[in-house]
């Protein structure tokens, strides 16, 4: 079975998210599929199934679990299909729960991304192990059916925090992002500022101690800043090690644009004949 590994919102290598991506004619047993995920050891391995050669079905796994949703596993396989397996620049993956992803490919190779906007809500109450685990001041909090958004008071807190994993882990399925926008500092280094918003994410509850670049969580975050900044595109990093960039932009209908590039590292033939 043929496996790519792809590095996705980036135009590095080394850099971003790196995403496993099998193209299948049908969906192979779920164990084998979760097994697969977790030998890859990857914050998610994608299998995609070709309906036509525009529409394709999707689904995501972590190293423990399948997940509802995963952005840079998304961009990956469209990647993927766009270098190997199709001759169109548009799309359409079909996505349990959450309907049509529309992916369309542009002439400088970035891939844009059209994704329903999962809009979080500030919380008047939240967990108290939020407080116990993050060690920087936070000026709200809000959630999603993804995760808890933690809005800091400055970029710098976002880089310099070190959560406590272990408590984290404690929320169970409910992730926890953290985010700051550039707007804090936007008046004394204008010249410097290169990013709307800057952000970290953390899941370890389902084996992932820092994701490196979320394209699912930016569908919460970007409206999020869109709304308090008064834009509707932004550009967006996560500050993990790794890194990456995130162009957004608000469409109409309750959608976002989420749009970034690849970059192929690996492709191999995987040995499973024999499970």
């Amino acid at each position: 079975m043929k496996m790519y590994q792809v590095d996705a919102f980036t135009l590095q290598l080394f850099k971003g998210n790196p995403a496993a991506v099998l193209v299948v004619e049908a969906w192979p047993d779920e164990a084998l599929m979760q097994s697969i995920a977790f030998e890859n050891n990857l914050s998610e391995t994608a299998f995609v199934k070709k309906l036509d050669d525009e529409n394709y079905a999707i689904r995501w796994f972590s190293p423990s679990d399948e997940v509802a949703f995963c952005g840079h596993a998304t961009l990956a396989s469209a990647f993927v299909l766009f270098r190997n397996y199709t001759q169109a620049t548009t799309l359409q993956f079909h996505v349990k729960d959450l309907g049509i992803f529309i992916v369309t490919q542009a002439e400088d190779g970035k891939i844009l991304m059209n994704f329903p906007i999962r809009r979080a809500e500030k919380l008047s109450e939240y967990p108290a192990i939020l407080d116990e685990a993050l060690s920087k001041p936070f000026k709200a909090v809000y959630a999603n059916p993804q995760a808890y958004i933690v809005q800091y008071e400055s970029v710098q807190d976002v880089l310099d925090e070190q959560p406590d994993l272990v408590k984290l882990k404690t929320l169970g399925k409910m992730r926890t992002a953290i985010t700051s926008s550039t707007l804090d500092v936007a008046i004394t280094a204008s010249d410097s500022i290169e990013y709307d918003c800057v952000s970290r994410y953390f899941a370890p509850a389902i084996g992932i101690d820092e994701d490196p670049v979320t394209g699912s969580i930016h569908t919460a975050i970007v409206p999020l800043w869109a709304d308090q900044l008064n834009k509707t595109e932004l550009i967006a990093y996560q500050a993990s090690k790794r890194g990456g960039v995130l162009y957004s932009r608000l469409l109409e209908n309750d959608r976002i644009e989420i749009a970034g590039y690849a970059v192929l590292y690996m492709q191999s033939e995987i040995e499973v004949h024999a499970l």
